[in-house]
């Protein structure tokens, strides 16, 4: 009877364990907008392994790729309400909360990824980050989209003139808007899980992003032109809900800050490794790429100056001088 009675305290007491740990247990659900496969995802994945390696197990990453969440609107004000925790996207976008992220998105402001590099890990970008917290948000750094070329299905783009008239889609915020206009196209708002088919019906007849997202979205299915023109480059910041931060210990605060420092260093070593591959996937799926000439990037760039000049304002002069005094020391 003895027996009896221990072996049941004993597996009470394994049952009590149990449900400890699976109370203890914090699931994290991270998203994006960037299909699997793509290098976005690929750091998010790295993240999450990094992140149940160091706690144990205590702390669960969920990745939810390809806008499974919603659109980045969608996403952000999630985040800042505290339902959804993480979520990694284009630092530009967060212009609607801090307008000085808006800076991010202008035409032709890195000549390589080793200026972002120290722009966006240096006391700029995490000044920037810093100003997100009053905001609901904590940036735990930044991953690489990269650089941005223009796609369509009308014709072949050798000249600048060639993009006038295009009916192209743009990331919803003005600045993207503003250059569009500025080349003679058709600027056209949409969230990215829109765009595939925007694309195949024929509402837009183009959209600009970097390689791996055109080929992990599969737009070469409904896209035939792609012109290399290098015309923006796009940070990623990764967010975690305040709300859901505060909530951490500071242990687990670390283990998150770890974990994404590691993994943004493994992201962009896979995104800058996948570059050449990409483009020539894409052209085994049939895309004619073409590049424009140095002659008819200087076009583009003049062409840019105007809304450079109209943001620099809306952005504010402190932050547009700051970022351009740390681009003219990487450039001495």
């Amino acid at each position: 009877m003895k027996r009896l009675f221990l072996k049941t305290v004993l597996a009470l007491a394994a049952v009590a364990t149990v449900g400890v740990a699976a109370a203890q247990t914090k699931t994290i659900k991270f998203a994006n907008q960037n299909a699997k496969g793509h290098p976005i995802v690929m750091g998010m994945e790295k993240f999450g392994e990094l992140v149940e390696a160091k706690s144990g197990g205590t702390l669960k990453v969920n990745i939810f790729p390809g806008g499974a969440l919603g659109s980045d609107q969608a996403n952000l004000s999630a985040l800042q309400g505290g339902t959804l925790e993480m979520a990694s996207m284009n630092s530009g976008i967060l212009a609607s909360l801090v307008r000085d992220f808006a800076v991010y998105d202008f035409p032709f402001l890195f000549a390589n990824p080793q200026e972002a590099d120290a722009v966006v890990d240096g006391e700029f970008g995490r000044s920037l980050h810093a100003k997100l917290e009053e905001r609901g948000l904590v940036a735990l750094g930044y991953y690489e989209l990269g650089f941005r070329h223009i796609t369509n299905s009308r014709r072949p783009i050798n000249r600048v003139e060639d993009i006038a008239g295009l009916k192209l889609r743009v990331i919803p915020n003005p600045i993207n808007v503003d250059w569009v206009s500025a080349l003679g196209a058709n600027p056209t708002p949409l969230p990215f899980p829109e765009l595939y088919a925007a694309l195949e019906q024929r509402a837009v007849d183009g959209q600009e992003n970097p390689l791996a997202t055109i080929y992990g979205a599969k737009l070469f299915e409904v896209q035939r032109h792609l012109a290399l023109t290098y015309h923006q480059y796009n940070p990623q910041s990764i967010l975690v809900s305040k709300r859901f931060w505060d909530r951490l210990s500071s242990d687990e605060q670390r283990i998150l800050r770890e974990a994404a420092a590691e993994s943004i260093k493994y992201q962009r070593e896979q995104s800058r490794a996948a570059v050449a591959s990409t483009l020539d996937n894409l052209r085994k799926a049939g895309m004619q790429v073409t590049e424009l000439p140095l002659a008819e990037l200087a076009k583009f760039r003049e062409r840019m100056k105007p809304v450079i000049a109209k943001h620099s304002v809306n952005v504010g002069e402190a932050t547009v001088n700051a970022v351009m005094a740390e681009l003219n020391k990487l450039r001495k």
